[in-house]
């Protein structure tokens, strides 16, 4: 079986749960920005949770289906239609041969995640069948899909249409949203009432916003404590001896514009890092769309280990919703 594309979409890339351990070689995790949606999607169709689905940014794409199958369509608010009828999000339900699957316009959220029977089957790379464009590397010819491309699926017959992810148990950003950091390593070389003022002010989505970082704007500059710049740092009193970048991790570049780095991030550099969005939130990132209003909420370690306890617990009602 195979999924023919009629039309592409902004970006529609392959995706699954990543590619981790290459992080040191300067080879990002990549797969799906909102984890919990791809792994949802999933669910619904009766594949395992990391299978290779199709990430779609704002836009939707035009798929014709060669064979029979059973579908699902999580994360953002963009209603899937089947020969023009509308089905709904969240919920499994079944394709024919020939048939047409298409979107309507974007009304919450910028990721959905389609999920297929049997996954999208295009090679493994390093581990994963992740899409990283800027090294061409993985998905479907280590790029976004283009018109006219033909995606191959794994042979599964599903389990079945009509079944749903309880709305308790699906996971979007709030207004405004809420993102939660732990301050990190530099945090001493912005003044305290700097530090006051970042997790005081609203910030938005600056409309340079992707896969690598999510760039903010409309808070207060950053201050800076004053000293002599060590030898190997740049001028700039943002900048330091280059270093290590986790994934999450909030530089700000002259103090003026905090970008969060995300699943195709650089592994290292020369900005500062004021703290790292936690583990559970990073899903909420990628359903940020630009101009969205944002605030940063502070949390030690005990409460960012809290809160992914608490959302492995929700994957958790989602698998015993869907067994």
């Amino acid at each position: 079986m195979a999924i023919r594309v009629k039309a592409p979409g902004l970006s529609t890339t392959v995706q699954d749960l990543g590619r981790p351990g290459y992080y040191h070689l300067g080879i990002p995790l990549s797969g799906a920005m909102d984890r919990l949606a791809l792994a949802s999607a999933n669910l619904l169709v009766g594949n395992e949770e990391g299978a290779a689905g199709l990430e779609i940014v704002f836009l939707g794409p035009e798929l014709e289906f060669t064979a029979d199958a059973t579908v699902a369509v999580t994360g953002a608010a963009m209603t899937p239609k089947v020969n023009g009828a509308p089905r709904d999000n969240w919920m499994s339900f079944a394709v024919k041969k020939g048939d047409v699957l298409a979107f309507d316009f974007l009304k919450a959220g910028a990721r959905a995640y389609l999920a297929v029977s049997g996954g999208i089957d295009v090679p493994v790379v390093l581990g994963s069948r992740s899409t990283y464009p800027l090294g061409a590397l993985g998905g479907f010819k280590g790029r976004s899909l283009q018109a006219g491309d033909e995606l191959p699926v794994g042979a599964s017959p599903g389990r079945g249409e009509g079944r749903t992810v309880p709305e308790t148990l699906r996971r979007m950003p709030g207004k405004p949203a809420e993102l939660r950091v732990v301050p990190g390593l530099y945090w001493y070389r912005i003044t305290e009432q700097s530090g006051r003022d970042f997790f005081a002010d609203t910030w938005k989505v600056a409309p340079e916003a992707d896969r690598i970082g999510y760039r903010f704007r409309g808070g207060r500059p950053l201050q800076f404590v004053p000293r002599q710049q060590p030898f190997g740092a740049g001028s700039d009193p943002s900048n330091i001896v280059d270093a290590c970048y986790p994934y999450g991790s909030i530089q700000v570049p002259g103090g003026t514009e905090p970008i969060v780095l995300h699943r195709d991030a650089v592994s290292g550099g020369g900005y500062m890092m004021v703290g790292t969005v936690i583990s559970a939130d990073m899903d909420l990132i990628g359903q940020l769309q630009p101009h969205t209003e944002t605030r940063f909420v502070s949390v030690d370690m005990a409460g960012a280990l809290q809160a992914r306890h608490a959302r492995e617990a929700l994957l958790g009602k989602v698998r015993s919703a869907l067994a």
